[in-house]
């Protein structure tokens, strides 16, 4: 795979988590939706890395990364499992007051 081939898949997922984020209302989807695009720059990012120097000093990074968005994530979604349980808010219009 070459890293015009990687970069092209990279920009594709990344397009279609910024359409799933923008066009969604659903907390979940949005949520989804980025984590896609933080998923297409990861992938961008360790094609980078492996196509410019390919020793696994960077992969192990990006690893670390991963492991530091998974745990982001899993904390965004029981902050909005516990929204629609406790105000049945499941759309973002409804969960507009923890902006403030």
């Amino acid at each position: 795979m070459t890293l015009e081939a990687t970069l092209l898949l990279a920009a594709a997922i990344f397009s279609v988590g910024l359409y799933g984020a923008i066009s969604q209302q659903v907390v979940v989807m949005v949520m989804m939706g980025l984590e896609l695009m933080i998923n297409g720059i990861i992938l961008a990012a360790a094609g980078f890395w492996w196509f410019v120097a390919p020793t696994p000093t960077g992969q192990v990074l990006l690893l670390v990364i991963i492991a530091a968005m998974t745990l982001e994530m899993a904390m965004g979604f029981a902050v909005a499992t516990l929204l629609h349980r406790e105000r049945q808010a499941d759309m973002t219009d409804m969960a507009t007051d923890l902006t403030r």
